[in-house]
């Protein structure tokens, strides 16, 4: 998989977050799902092809 850019990437954190800056943003591009540390937006970017993060929620959502 390509690397994708996220310098242009809408981040966002779940509605049900606090608002205090403790939660995990994603961002979708084509073809991937990127996640991140919303208290540190310059911190490393975990990437998860679109497949993959599907899975993953699918996962959460059943357990």
């Amino acid at each position: 998989m390509t690397k994708p850019d996220f310098t242009h990437a809408t981040w966002r954190a779940s509605s049900h977050s606090s608002g205090q800056g403790q939660c995990v943003e994603v961002a979708m591009v084509p073809c991937a799902v990127a996640a991140r540390d919303s208290k540190d937006p310059d911190s490393p970017v975990l990437v998860f092809a679109s497949a993959g993060w599907q899975a993953f929620i699918h996962g959460v959502v059943t357990k």
